[in-house]
């Protein structure tokens, strides 16, 4: 998830707004806010060094139930369709046949095969949001391309975080794909846990329309994105919730298109297992 974090990922796959609440620390008695550089350096240090630990323990320590909402409306915001999937994910017996079937040989698991985009109308869609994931971007490339201000500090779910706002750094960004349009013009703010230079939360948009292939295949006039992060008693981060919503043309239809997703009901599997 690290490259997630520091493009407040998201745009990851264009898909990780939520509605936490933040309030305002008393600035008196709080210490001085650091630079903005000495931030960067210490989410960059921990998105390198520390996110993809930080993943794999949780998903080792804990099972959750992962929910997932898309709805589809036309542009007149009339529900066209809705798909809703639940899941316990991180079973222990899933654990276990994981790890043997990497063991075993020393194979690694091959990839899911991909999703095959099906004809479109008033109640499908293929926006999934594959073509804007951002893991082949190396993190100095990504901070390169914003602009970050230091807003002050907030607190949001009981912890002290820095609030950054960002920009696209420039007009004219290297565009190389897909990834790059959107990449290159979106705008927010973020929230930066201050003990643990975690990205606690965020809150994206584009800043204006983006074409794809000319604008003759689809167009994007719309899209916010986030997703707030908890962290549990170990000091594990996951995203509790993320959001995103896009409005615009697929090839000849255009659309609206809602995502929501939730991770509920977080149960250690070491306590659960000591019980059964």
């Amino acid at each position: 998830m690290k490259t997630i974090l520091l493009t407040v990922s998201t745009l990851l796959s264009v898909v990780w707004l939520t509605a936490a609440q933040t309030n305002e620390v008393n600035l008196a008695d709080a210490k001085p806010l650091p630079t903005m550089d000495y931030l960067i350096q210490q989410v960059v240090a921990r998105a390198v060094n520390k996110e993809d630990k930080n993943d794999n323990l949780f998903d080792m320590n804990y099972q959750y139930t992962r929910t997932r909402t898309w709805e589809y409306r036309n542009s007149s915001g009339e529900l066209k369709s809705r798909d809703e999937k639940s899941s316990v994910e991180n079973k222990p017996q899933r654990i276990a046949a994981r790890n043997a079937r990497l063991a075993a040989a020393n194979q690694p698991i091959p990839p899911s095969p991909p999703v095959k985009d099906e004809p479109l109308s008033d109640t499908h869609s293929n926006i999934r949001g594959k073509a804007l994931k951002v893991k082949d971007y190396s993190i100095p490339n990504l901070v390169s391309r914003f602009q970050f201000t230091l807003v002050g500090r907030e607190m949001l779910n009981g912890r002290p975080t820095f609030a950054v706002d960002f920009k696209p750094a420039n007009k004219d960004l290297p565009v190389n794909s897909i990834a790059d349009k959107f990449i290159n013009k979106a705008a927010g703010r973020v929230w930066i846990d201050e003990e643990d230079y975690a990205i606690a939360q965020a809150h994206l948009h584009l800043t204006e329309q983006v074409d794809v292939f000319g604008g003759l295949v689809g167009a994007v006039w719309k899209f916010n994105y986030g997703f707030t992060r908890v962290r549990t008693p170990e000091g594990f981060w996951f995203a509790r919730n993320m959001d995103w919503h896009l409005e615009g043309r697929e090839v000849i239809i255009n659309r609206i298109v809602d995502y929501h997703e939730r991770k509920l009901n977080e149960q250690k599997i070491t306590a659960m297992a000591s019980t059964q």
